[in-house]
């Protein structure tokens, strides 16, 4: 594996007016990443490569190797696998790989839920309204659902997340807004969460996108 790729340039070469990326540097990019960020002891493990491939390709919006693997471009990604297996890491590691429209930020369903609670629905309206001139709602990876809980703001239950997702769900017909999610939810723990009318919108928002279940504790 390539171990000179700290910038993003170093994983692909101009061809024909296109990029034409080289997988193995791009997986050097992102352990480089990673150390930069996590420290030097961060290595990707074997087992996670072919989660991180598709990933990748997601970002890149290789549209041929896309329908290969089964991969819907305009959907977003729901990232799931074991806990402590990079699930976080990985999102903020593959996001130089998206373009500009495609970029994302990366929030916590606990911090959101914390916001809720502070701020009521004013917090949820920032994740599910369009922002001035937008036509499409800012890209977010809201990170592991599940780990909120149901918080009470002046005594009314809301359930945070399904509340924004749904709302997200449809401005994800209306206008292609995209959504990211990670979690170590099963899709039956989900339904029992979040009930099935939000489960049955989830199969349409997103691509299903696992760790290996053996893949290990990096914590």
């Amino acid at each position: 594996m390539p171990n000179h790729c700290k910038l993003i340039t170093d994983t692909f070469e101009i061809q024909n007016g296109h990029k034409v990326y080289d997988f193995n540097k791009c997986i050097a990019f992102v352990e480089s990443q990673g150390k930069t960020h996590y420290g030097q002891s961060f290595k990707i493990n074997i087992l996670d490569i072919p989660t991180i491939y598709k990933l990748i390709i997601y970002m890149i919006k290789d549209q041929n190797t896309a329908l290969k693997e089964q991969i819907d471009l305009s959907k977003g990604i729901l990232l799931s696998g074991p806990i402590g297996c990079g699930k976080t890491s990985i999102m903020h590691l593959i996001r130089p790989f998206a373009n500009p429209l495609s970029d994302y930020k990366i929030k916590t369903c606990r911090e959101l839920s914390f916001e809720f609670a502070k701020n009521g629905f004013d917090a949820i309206n920032k994740y599910t309204l369009k922002q001035n001139f937008q036509s499409r709602l800012s890209g977010y990876c809201f990170d592991d659902l599940g780990a909120e809980q149901q918080i009470k703001h002046f005594g009314n239950d809301c359930n945070v997340m399904a509340e924004v997702l749904i709302s997200r769900y449809e401005q994800f017909v209306e206008n292609n807004s995209i959504t990211h999610l990670t979690s170590n939810l099963s899709a039956s723990e989900i339904e029992m969460l979040y009930g099935n009318r939000l489960r049955s919108r989830m199969r349409n928002m997103f691509n299903l996108i696992s760790f290996n279940i053996k893949s290990n504790d990096k914590r």
